[in-house]
């Protein structure tokens, strides 16, 4: 009853998804509870990152759509939820990083030759982690709230709470940049530091050598926090994502984003995504160049002969034999012809630009939801898995459309001339669709 010549069942027919089936069987074990067939996993992963939604939105449209069932291995219409919404978190650490990796590389095998291309481009891009706009203020009211949970949990009675205190100490905090509101905020900011560290005391005395050693890197992180200075390297930003750094990239309307930064590298004429990295440390573009190259390598049989890249990759010109092109003003020795070249090359390398600009906002990119630096990297191949398979999808649509248009130029061009005259507006119109 579906339409067959629909780009979600044509990718459906074409996924060899027994790769996945034998890959991850290692992850699974004969006892317990039976497991939800991996296709149906893995199926609603890739439909989550193709349609941007949520855990709990694409269980909720796979119970309403035959389209994404047959997607995922059902050939009978089903009327019950697939599985619970954290299924798929449990599943995602199941696989891990290498398993995303496999999903990614099928991803990039089903655009055959055009993945062997001689030259790639390749840039960087942040991750953005879904944390709030850190500031002094806003961490130090966190770690006090987490230290009244800590004095809960463990039964201990406080000498004081300073919980009217510190709804005061918010309220100087609001418009601290204010020239005659700056110094009572930061008088405010002192005075809630130093609550910190009373509270992280009191805790301290009142617990077991055994207990304080569970909460040993908790205080750890909040002693580093009181301390930081605007200046300092290797600040925490987040008490839940401590992984993350600041990254400047000088942009107009965001000076500055919290996360990760991501490599991509794509063919230069195909626009395939041939390789990720998410990086753990804020590394010089110049300095991720090997990582990126390696991961493309991976995917490809031959290796990459040239990479194009912008000015920030200024200091390497060779990374394990492959060049780096760089723009650069043209040489005395350079024909018209090597000029001309250059401009073209560097002209395409642009072309990265709006595939990370989809990849962001088609395919769940622009702020990842996932805990830790390995929901950072599972995000970033997931999120260029579903744009090479949207890629896919476009070329089907294309490929269809242009194989009717030929079908019915070849019917009319078999019906005799007096007939011809009645399809005349119809041939026209298909011709210049054509």
């Amino acid at each position: 009853m579906l339409d067959s010549n629909d780009p979600l069942i044509a990718l459906a027919d074409t996924i060899n998804w027994e790769l996945f089936e034998d890959s991850f069987e290692k992850y699974y074990s004969a006892e317990g509870r039976p497991a939800k067939p991996i296709r149906l996993m893995v199926g609603l992963l890739l439909l989550k990152q193709l349609k941007n939604l949520s855990d709990e939105e694409i269980i909720e449209q796979w119970k309403q759509n035959p389209y994404y069932q047959y997607f995922c291995g059902f050939h009978e219409f089903q009327v019950a939820l697939p599985c619970h919404p954290t299924d798929l978190v449990y599943f995602r650490k199941r696989i891990g990083t290498q398993g995303a990796e496999e999903i990614f590389g099928m991803s990039v095998k089903l655009h055959g030759k055009t993945v062997e291309e001689k030259q790639v481009i390749i840039d960087t891009t942040v991750q953005e982690k879904n944390v709030t706009y850190p500031t002094d203020g806003k961490l130090a009211i966190k770690m006090i709230h987490q230290l009244h949970r800590i004095a809960k949990d463990e039964g201990i009675q406080l000498r004081r709470t300073y919980i009217k205190e510190i709804k005061a100490h918010r309220i100087k905090l609001r418009f601290f940049s204010h020239p005659k509101k700056i110094k009572k905020a930061r008088a405010a900011m002192k005075r809630l530091k130093t609550i910190v560290g009373v509270l992280m005391r009191d805790i301290s005395r009142n617990l077991t050598d055994k207990k304080l050693e569970t909460y040993t890197e908790t205080f750890e992180i909040f002693s580093k926090v009181t301390q930081q200075k605007m200046k300092d390297t290797n600040k925490v930003y987040s008490l839940h994502e401590k992984h993350i750094y600041v990254i400047a990239k000088g942009k107009d309307h965001k000076k500055y984003e919290y996360g990760t930064k991501a490599s991509l590298v794509t063919t230069m004429k195909g626009n395939v995504i041939i390789g990720v990295v998410a990086h753990e440390k804020n590394e010089h573009d110049s300095k991720t160049l090997e990582a990126s190259l390696a991961s493309a390598n991976r995917h490809r049989t031959k290796p990459i002969v040239e990479a194009i890249c912008d000015r920030g990759y200024r200091g390497k010109k060779e990374v394990n034999g492959t060049v780096i092109c760089i723009p650069d003003t043209p040489k005395k020795r350079d024909t018209k012809y090597q000029i001309e070249q250059k401009r073209k090359k560097f002209r395409r390398r642009a072309a990265i630009e709006p595939i990370i600009g989809h990849v962001k906002s088609d395919h769940r990119m622009q702020r990842n939801y996932l805990k830790g630096f390995i929901g950072d990297e599972m995000n970033l191949l997931l999120a260029c898995t579903a744009f090479n398979l949207k890629k896919w999808m476009n070329h089907f649509l294309l490929f269809s459309f242009m194989l009717k248009i030929a079908l019915i130029l070849h019917v009319l061009s078999q019906t005799k001339r007096d007939q011809r005259g009645k399809y005349t507006d119809i041939y026209l119109l298909l011709f210049r669709l054509w």
